[in-house]
């Protein structure tokens, strides 16, 4: 596609990623924008397989005496799909609220590991460096298993856990995802476009694959 192409994932379970390997993103689509107290680099790179990488993430400010909330995404998203809901947890809790995006995500490094267990571990590494432990842990979907697992393995870092549309079980996968991939990869959005034209391009180009289905 024009622009950025789509990074995605090879993997096997619908819900989430093993550590099968991703897609090198090109260098002219680096951006990046805040990572972990750790890094003053300001490029993105590939990471060593079994080390943490620098994540980007968005800090809103609140009652430092209180848990935190940390929201983590799903396997198709990033941080800024919970700009909206972040601002109104903060509003209404007055509690500090971060949204970060995965390795593999968004303006985060990117790394060929891609397993939960390596998310787990950023998170880790990463979480403390904030201040932010003990914290309430919010994760949807691919999200919500690397929440699972980080609660199970550092149970002192999550004060309570919450896990939104996704299950601790094994899971079958659906040939409809590879239907949603191959559409993805084949979106065609020109070059320094309005970000609301290329959404509107976008939602044209898999309009045909993706259905609207109103709430019940």
């Amino acid at each position: 596609m024009g622009g950025c192409p789509l990074i995605l994932p090879r993997w096997s379970d619908p819900d989430g990623p093993t550590s099968s390997a991703w897609a090198r993103p090109l260098p002219g689509c680096l951006h990046p924008r805040t990572y972990s107290p750790a890094s003053s680099e300001s490029s993105r790179i590939l990471a060593p397989p079994t080390r943490p990488v620098r994540l980007s993430y968005k800090l809103l400010d609140g009652d430092a005496v209180r848990p935190a909330l940390v929201l983590l995404h799903g396997l198709f998203g990033s941080k800024t799909n919970l700009n909206s809901v972040a601002k109104t947890l903060a509003q209404q809790t007055g509690r500090r609220v971060l949204t970060v995006d995965a390795r593999n995500h968004g303006d985060s490094f990117y790394s060929p590991d891609m397993s939960y267990e390596a998310m787990s571990q950023d998170l880790q590494d990463f979480l403390p460096q904030l201040g932010l432990v003990p914290c309430v842990l919010i994760g949807h979907s691919m999200g919500g298993k690397t929440a699972m697992l980080l609660a199970l393995q550092r149970a002192e870092l999550v004060e309570r856990l919450i896990v939104e549309d996704i299950s601790p079980v094994d899971s079958k996968f659906g040939l409809e995802y590879l239907t949603y991939i191959a559409a993805m990869r084949a979106v065609d959005i020109p070059d320094k476009v309005p970000h609301s034209h290329a959404r509107k391009l976008a939602d044209e180009q898999l309009s045909h694959v993706v259905q609207f289905q109103p709430p019940p």
